[in-house]
């Protein structure tokens, strides 16, 4: 195992080889260096503490630097076993018991054993815990359902549930069920996040604000070591900056490439690229609390008023479906098809805004300059306000970089925002709307139903649904809070996106994922 000195001079090489292509000039390409990926990411990371974030483009880094007790197969969203080898399930649906996979340790050397795995569910579960306050924990309530969980050997995780929760082993695939190293977070405490320890295919090596994170070889990692020497994320929020590094030999990688450069690359011999239909919903939060949206006929008006089959095929250029509603019909088992996307009908909007009494009211609406699955943020933005202005509304947009929009957003909107972008890629039909449509995740009480939707029935759907361990009886309770929801309209329901990305001729190995991660353990690139 090399020690963290020779981490940092391995990472000092890369960066010294990508300081030569960040100047390269002329017509020539800029290359990167051998064996290194360069990936051009969306934004800066918020943090490496995998309990700690919620955007994907958090995900796609600490993918590759930790493991669960399960994983995602490839290609699929079905669990196999990762860190633990095998499981079993009580016949009540309320025990699972793992055995872990001998002999795995942490990059920082301590031991992969069931004290550690209980250690990351009490860290995040237990607010008296000692390490709770490194926080925060925006997801943990994935693992509420959990009573206890137990050590009764060093290969032998047992938890025990409040009540059978049919999601559990997705959400332990889930980021949020990624193991940290309870040595790391002991030393590091609050500055965890920034100097991670997990026991992936990577390790991190260093990461300079606002310029690049830098995960290099784990050559003890037990399920062989990767062919990278090392994988370089560079934060790159402007897009046509992004483009124009991946056409110049600057990035090997690049995701979520603007609409308008898709055919671009695609025609184009020294890239590859990759399209992916995945769980996504890209929507708008409408404030149901306070100001015109409080009036269900006004959050509808902004549905029928909003021309999205234009924004699918003339700003998104195809790569992405019109929504339906709040569930993605990549959940095939789940969907309720029987939902058509509210139509363009601006006399409609103008008629239901008229019965509400607030024609030319003034709206405030929160854009992001880009982030996970955002799909074109800016254009989105202004295609939206000239749709909304068409019948009557006045419409201010405020911008904000990602994870500043995140800050205004997750606390939710009122006193503030009368409606927000936002996008989820989801890894079970129970997590969307348990998270961001129920009464209980209003953000004063942790969740991310920023807009404060409520409605009972569908509070009740939504808990019978998760605790029902028949999936035909799930799916028939999330196809009522489907049509529940339509009609409610608590969300403006925008698209389902098409995720994509490209590649430079020299990359092996690669491909996307339906859950949106970049796995990279498999990708060479001489």
């Amino acid at each position: 195992m090399k020690p963290f000195h020779a981490l940092a001079g391995l990472a000092g090489r890369f960066l010294a080889a990508l300081a030569l292509v960040a100047t390269t000039t002329g017509a020539a390409l800029a290359q990167t260096p051998p064996n290194v990926l360069v990936v051009g990411q969306i934004a800066e990371p918020k943090s490496l503490d995998p309990h700690a974030v919620t955007a994907v483009n958090d995900f796609r880094i600490v993918m590759n630097l930790y493991e669960g007790l399960v994983r995602y197969k490839d290609g699929t969203l079905e669990v196999e076993p990762a860190l633990a080898e095998s499981w079993t399930i009580s016949d009540d649906g309320l025990t699972y018991t793992f055995t872990l996979r001998d002999g795995v340790s942490f990059h920082d050397g301590s031991p992969l054993d069931a004290a550690a795995v209980k250690y990351n569910f009490d860290r995040m579960l237990d607010e008296n815990h000692p390490e709770h306050d490194t926080g925060p924990f925006p997801l943990s309530f994935f693992f509420s359902a959990i009573d206890t969980v137990e050590a009764p050997d060093a290969g032998t995780v047992v938890f025990t549930l409040k009540d059978p929760y049919a999601p559990f082993l997705s959400n332990l695939a889930y980021p949020t069920g990624l193991i940290v190293s309870p040595e790391s977070v002991k030393s590091q405490g609050a500055d965890y996040g920034r100097n991670p320890s997990g026991t992936g295919p990577f390790r991190f090596a260093e990461w300079e604000s606002n310029a690049k994170v830098v995960l290099v070889r784990n050559d003890d990692y037990w399920g062989g070591a990767p062919a990278l020497e090392a994988v370089v994320f560079r934060p790159i929020t402007d897009a046509n900056t992004r483009v124009a590094e991946m056409l110049s030999g600057g990035l090997d990688l690049m995701v979520e490439v603007p609409p308008d450069n898709v055919s671009q690359f695609a025609e184009d011999d020294r890239f590859t690229v990759f399209e992916q239909a995945g769980p996504h919903v890209w929507f708008l939060i409408l404030n149901a609390k306070e100001g015109p949206m409080s009036d269900k006929r006004v959050r509808q008006a902004v549905n029928y008023a909003i021309d999205k089959q234009s924004l699918t095929e003339n700003v998104l250029q195809g790569t992405a479906e019109v929504a339906a509603g709040p569930t993605p019909p990549a959940f095939s088992w789940a969907y309720n098809d029987a939902l058509e996307p509210y139509p363009h009908d601006p006399d409609k909007a103008r008629e239901l805004i008229a019965e509400a009494g607030h024609e030319g009211a003034e709206l405030t609406f929160y854009v992001t300059e880009g982030g996970s699955g955002m799909l074109d943020p800016v254009s989105m933005g202004a295609a939206i306000q000239a749709d909304l202005a068409e019948v009557g509304f006045d419409v201010k947009i405020e911008t904000y970089e990602w994870n500043t929009f995140l800050g205004k957003v997750n606390p939710g909107l009122e006193g503030k925002a009368d409606m927000a972008e936002m996008a989820w890629m989801t890894n079970d039909p129970d997590t969307l709307p348990y998270l961001a449509l129920r009464t209980d995740a209003w953000p004063d009480s942790g969740g991310f139903n920023s807009g404060y939707y409520s409605n009972p029935e569908v509070d009740k759907l939504l808990e019978a649904a998760r605790s029902s361990t028949d999936q035909a009886e799930r799916a028939e309770l999330y196809k009522q809070m489907q049509t529940i929801v339509y009609d409610d309209a608590p969300w403006a329901f925008i698209a389902n996106w098409k995720q994509n990305a490209v590649t430079g001729s020299a990359v092996e190995g690669f491909d996307l994922q339906p859950s949106f991660f970049l796995l990279l353990s498999g990708v060479t690139k001489p």
